[in-house]
């Protein structure tokens, strides 16, 4: 598919076009988002997220793959500053909040922790392998991709999906109570 077919399918609400420009984008979003915030990996891959939801959103339709890029590199920086406000909005909020006394202890209960274990250990290899890198041993998404042998945006996809599901149990459960 030519640049102008991919754009105009993704402005037209397209999936597919929309997931083949994610893959072979992702990797070069992340690094306009380092070079351009110099932050660490998380703070970036929101800003990722940020942009490729613009891109679903509102990608005009376009001609060539260099005006994609153009594109794209607006869309972090506008991402990215958007990003530092709310970071800094929330810094705000959390020095406000820390001249208040605490409400109650949030701890999770032995109960909770109890059911975490479970659902963890219920996750297919697929979700729970790179959900184990990253959290357990503070693995980049490179690395895990390198490991593992997959792109980083498969990476990240898993993980996001790893994530939501044990979420969204979780808040069943707690729902349930």
């Amino acid at each position: 598919m030519t640049v102008h077919q991919i754009t105009a399918a993704i402005a037209s609400g397209d999936p597919e076009a929309f997931a083949r420009l994610y893959r072979d984008r992702f990797d070069a979003v992340y690094d306009m988002a380092r070079r351009t915030t110099r932050r660490d990996e998380a703070f970036c891959l929101d800003v990722v997220q940020d942009v490729m939801l613009r891109v679903s959103r509102c990608l005009p339709v376009m001609e060539t793959d260099d005006d994609v890029d153009r594109w794209l590199q607006v869309a972090v920086r506008c991402a990215a500053r958007d990003r530092f406000r709310a970071e800094q909005r929330r810094r705000r909020r959390e020095h406000r909040a820390s001249t208040t006394p605490a409400a109650t202890d949030a701890r999770p209960t032995a109960d909770a922790r109890r059911e975490l274990d479970e659902r963890l250990a219920a996750l297919e290899p697929t979700w729970l392998e790179p959900l184990i890198m990253r959290y357990r041993f503070g693995w980049t998404l490179q690395r895990i991709a390198t490991a593992l042998g997959l792109s980083t945006s498969t990476v990240d996809g898993r993980l996001r999906h790893a994530v939501d599901r044990l979420g969204h149990d979780l808040t069943e459960i707690a729902d349930d109570a």
